[in-house]
């Protein structure tokens, strides 16, 4: 059965990293038998500013921190000689937020969208925030971020029928002149119609249980379908 646990954010302000979802992702493996989590890091470009491959180490070692509290070992496919078997050879499979764009191309780039998409549809438990739950859906295309690379394709892992926007808003900020976020989504949906939107709120996150989805985290997602109102929703 496949299970996913795709949060909005991982961070809300004044509590530590990854302080809102612990409980969720505590009941999410509760009972599964995982020990360790393959973590994916390459939305993480600049938590270093020695280079890409040293903001890597530094998410790895940020996520174990937070993880090994949790009871649960992180290690990176960053480190694996072969990116492709140890997804094949994963317990469970984290992947972190940040920039998107680098994130599809790191995917793309080392062949693992596929895998990982077979291992999830297979039964192996997925977690991922903001970037991390965006690629879950059919393509990047609903993400926040600046595209600072190019990826190969914008198909990501489709693990769920409906594209998410991470870190939604409502608010407009004073004295800001450019498009609200739904208009931003509303322009998404008149060149692809059949495609529902989530906006996603911060502190919010969707559970997947095979074919059942839950929004956990008390706060409503705003739903977009192409030629209806968007309207607010616990319930898909």
């Amino acid at each position: 059965m496949k299970r996913l646990l795709l949060i909005s954010n991982s961070t809300n302000a004044g509590e530590p990293y990854l302080g809102w979802p612990r409980p969720y992702i505590t009941s999410f493996l509760e009972g599964t038998g995982v020990k360790n989590i393959l973590f994916v890091p390459y939305a993480g470009v600049n938590l270093s500013s020695e280079s890409v491959g040293k903001s890597y180490d530094v998410y790895e070692q940020r996520v174990q921190a937070v993880f090994k509290e949790l009871g649960y070992g992180i290690y990176s496919i960053h480190r694996e000689k072969d990116p492709v078997e140890a997804v094949r050879k994963a317990e469970a499979i984290a992947v972190g937020g940040g920039n998107t764009f680098h994130l599809v191309y790191m995917l793309h780039q080392l062949g693992l969208v596929d895998v990982i998409s077979e291992r999830v549809n297979e039964g192996m438990h997925f977690m991922g925030w903001s970037a991390g739950a965006n690629v879950a859906c059919p393509t990047l295309r609903t993400t926040n971020d600046m595209p600072i690379v190019q990826p190969a394709s914008f198909n990501t892992f489709n693990l769920v029928p409906f594209q998410i926007n991470p870190h939604y808003l409502d608010a407009n900020p004073e004295g800001h002149g450019g498009e609200t976020r739904q208009q931003r989504i509303e322009e998404f949906l008149a060149v692809n119609r059949e495609i529902t939107v989530i906006g996603l709120r911060e502190a919010t996150l969707i559970q997947v249980e095979g074919d059942k989805y839950e929004l956990k985290g008390g706060r409503q997602m705003r739903i977009f379908k192409y030629g209806k109102e968007p309207f607010e929703s616990f319930e898909f």
